[in-house]
């Protein structure tokens, strides 16, 4: 019997213990249980809610750059896109083969797809192919019952209606690149075909342009794949870009070069805005968006007009004898000449050991200022810019406008070249000789400026004004500040440039406009690209029309109309175009019609 409530007691002490366990064990659980749903319950609830759902970026429309009258110059197209969803379709190499012929896909197309699949899971999409044609979508419609992971999608691309009349400007947009996501975080960047400006105002505008994104609430199951979406917050359109160029001169400027290559820029005398900016061969912008293929890549390489070179900022050239203009208001201001100082041209002048020519050879006898300017008379200014020097020259033609770099939102401009004494120890470790000024007054040498400078300090001179070229369009343009020049001096070298397109034998006499009772002025330009040595002047210079292309003078006209009340300016360079009376000058006569009979506002 004892040994029976021994036993009795052990087992009611194990029992109390086993019991006192599973209380602790009970309270421990709830007490687990509290923690996980109520203390850390919101925590938890996010990291289940975030294993359901997924979030989407959305690409925003982009913002469209237009013309000063609302003319989109780049805008967004509707396309259709072919997708494909690699785990629908049973045979992929099968359904690409079908749809080669259709898609014209090649080889490093199908190369790129099949390497989009491996890179994702296969309920993923693929872009096939972009921007399919109405024929494309057609005959997809077709066989798209046989490749149920075959889906024809909307989407939108950025398009350039006016192609080469605006790409230089305008530039272009393109994939995201490694060194763009290097460059920038933008969770934007990371959405499979989303594009950036590459050059051009869609590079420096890029982040105004392409908006804010939007979100897209999914919800997914175990494996990521899609089920169903919860909410969708569309993004915010891109902010437009208004210009000041009006693309029906722009349109009329480029088809006024033909055949030639070269550039020219028109500006508003008063405002300094850009109504104009052709470099001329261009390329069509629309090639880069998808990524330019290698045929067409080579040939605009290859090209000896280099069409990918923006020669309104980026081509730097001697000015020749337009320069002209800067050395008259330089010597006019210093008080050196006035309009009844002459010069005698022989069609020479010995200085030194060296003998200088005038582009007469027979020489255009005693000339005065306006008759020089008429003339393009070269001894005239060899003579005035001796008296000057070249430090007057150089003050004047900053004070103008040249070897300037302009804020216009464009890369790859150049400053151009004003050579003084400075510049010279500085670039090439050598005093200025004053055989180097002779020549710097009739604009060869060292000295260099863009068509964009140029027209700027055309602006400048006839308008008195510190014009600065502007691409973008203000309600109230800004009042720029007198220069100071003396009116009359303006005048007289205005009178010159008149004379050079309106008076008896001036250098651009065949230039006049078509226009009633509107006259216009300027000045022509030829600027040597090859040294002409003394057996050749001896023997006699070779035409232009007998040397290779390349080897051909550099052409200039800049003008402005109406000469009464001027409104606009222009330059006009033609890369080896002969000459500026023959070429450049009927160029930017028609350029200047163009512009009054629009009469842009």
């Amino acid at each position: 019997m004892k040994k029976s409530n021994h036993k009795l007691r052990i087992l009611l002490k194990r029992s109390l213990v086993m019991f006192s366990i599973n209380i602790l064990l009970l309270f421990t659980l709830v007490g687990r249980l509290y923690y996980l749903q109520i203390y850390q319950g919101e925590k938890y609830a996010l990291m289940a809610d975030s294993n359901r759902t997924s979030k989407r970026l959305l690409v925003p429309p982009r913002g469209s750059i237009n013309d000063r009258n609302g003319i989109e110059l780049a805008a967004n197209n509707q396309i259709f896109q072919a997708m494909l969803i690699p785990e629908q379709v049973r045979n992929i190499d099968k359904m690409l083969q079908s749809i080669s012929p259709i898609l014209n896909l090649n080889e490093t197309d199908i190369t790129r797809i099949k390497k989009e699949i491996s890179r994702h899971r296969r309920f993923v999409p693929v872009k096939i192919k972009d921007n399919l044609s109405w024929e494309e979508v057609s005959a997809l419609m077709l066989i798209n019952h046989r490749f149920p992971g075959l889906i024809i999608d909307e989407g939108l691309t950025r398009y350039y209606p006016f192609k080469e009349y605006t790409a230089h400007p305008l530039g272009y947009v393109g994939s995201v690149s490694e060194q763009d996501l290097q460059k920038s975080d933008a969770p934007i960047l990371q959405v499979p075909g989303f594009k950036i400006g590459k050059s051009g105002f869609e590079k420096t505008y890029d982040e105004s342009l392409r908006g804010t994104e939007g979100i897209s609430t999914l919800e997914v199951n175990a494996y990521g794949r899609i089920m169903r979406e919860i909410e969708k917050k569309d993004g915010l359109k891109g902010n437009d870009l208004d210009l000041t160029i009006d693309i029906r001169l722009q349109k009329a400027a480029y088809d006024a070069f033909g055949n030639e290559s070269g550039a020219a820029v028109v500006l508003d005398v008063h405002t300094g805005e850009i109504l104009a900016f052709v470099s001329v061969p261009a390329f069509d912008s629309n090639l880069f968006v998808d990524g330019i293929s290698l045929k067409n890549w080579t040939a605009l390489q290859s090209d000896e007009k280099t069409p990918l070179t923006d020669k309104a900022v980026s081509g730097q050239y001697s000015p020749g004898s337009t320069f002209k203009i800067v050395v008259a208001l330089a010597a006019l201001e210093e008080g050196i000449i006035d309009a009844k100082t002459s010069v005698y041209c022989s069609g020479k002048m010995q200085f030194g050991n060296h003998l200088f020519h005038c582009w007469r050879h027979s020489g255009h006898g005693r000339q005065t200022l306006v008759d020089a300017i008429k003339n393009s008379c070269d001894i005239y200014f060899y003579e005035v810019a001796l008296k000057l020097g070249i430090e007057k020259i150089a003050a004047m033609s900053r004070r103008l406008g040249l070897g300037t770099i302009y804020e216009l939102g464009l890369e790859n401009q150049k400053p151009g070249v004003i050579p003084d004494k400075e510049w010279k120890r500085q670039k090439l470790k050598a005093p200025w000789q004053q055989g180097e000024t002779v020549i710097a007054g009739i604009g060869q040498g060292y000295v260099l400026v863009t068509p964009l400078q140029l027209a700027t300090m055309l602006a400048r001179v006839v308008s008195g004004k510190e014009i600065s070229p502007t691409f973008i369009k203000k309600d109230t343009p800004d009042t720029p500040q007198k220069l100071n020049i003396k009116p009359e001096n303006i005048a007289l070298v205005k009178q010159g440039m008149f004379e050079v397109v309106n008076g008896l034998g001036g250098t651009a006499a065949r230039a006049k406009l078509k226009l009633k009772n509107i006259k216009m002025g300027g000045k022509t330009g030829t600027t040597q690209v090859r040294r002409i040595s003394l057996q050749e002047r001896a023997t006699g210079i070779k035409r232009d029309e007998d040397l290779p292309w390349k080897f051909r003078n550099h052409a200039w006209f800049m003008a402005y109309a109406p000469h009464d009340k001027p409104k606009y300016a222009v330059a006009v360079i033609v890369e080896h175009g002969r000459s500026g009376s023959g070429v450049a000058a009927p160029i930017a006569s028609k350029i200047l019609e163009e512009a009054i009979k629009l009469d842009i506002r």
